[in-house]
């Protein structure tokens, strides 16, 4: 069993930046692909970054590529997401999610454990 906790969000204006955090239980933390994902009032959720066990080459939405980086500590089992630029369009609540795996998919089924979401507001 894998328990997260995402924080950082918040309200900011349109061009600011936010870190989220997402710190996970376990001691196997280091295993797991992380996922950042974010859904919108009235829309789907959707996966917007995705980090692997080893951290290389991770895995951007087309909507926050060069705007936003994932990135883990897992000395603290925790990941990040650093947002910058931010838009109106980034307003939503931002959930992180692990799978035991050294493979991340951008697919909400494809995740076992879900933290509670952190709302993000950017303001125009």
């Amino acid at each position: 069993q894998v328990q997260l906790v995402e924080s950082g969000g918040g309200l900011v204006q349109a061009g600011g930046s936010l870190r989220l955090s997402c710190a996970a239980s376990g001691r196997t933390f280091s295993r797991y692909s992380m996922a950042w994902f974010r859904q919108a009032p009235g829309k789907e959720r959707e996966c917007a970054a995705i980090i692997t066990p080893s951290g290389g080459s991770p895995y951007y939405a087309s909507s926050v590529k060069g705007r936003f980086t994932v990135f883990r500590d897992n000395f603290k089992n925790t990941v990040y997401l650093q947002m910058t630029s931010l838009k109106s369009e980034d307003t939503a609540v931002y959930y992180c999610a692990a799978k035991l795996s050294d493979y991340g998919l951008a697919s909400r089924s494809y995740y076992d454990y879900w933290g509670q979401g952190t709302q993000v507001t950017v303001s125009s």
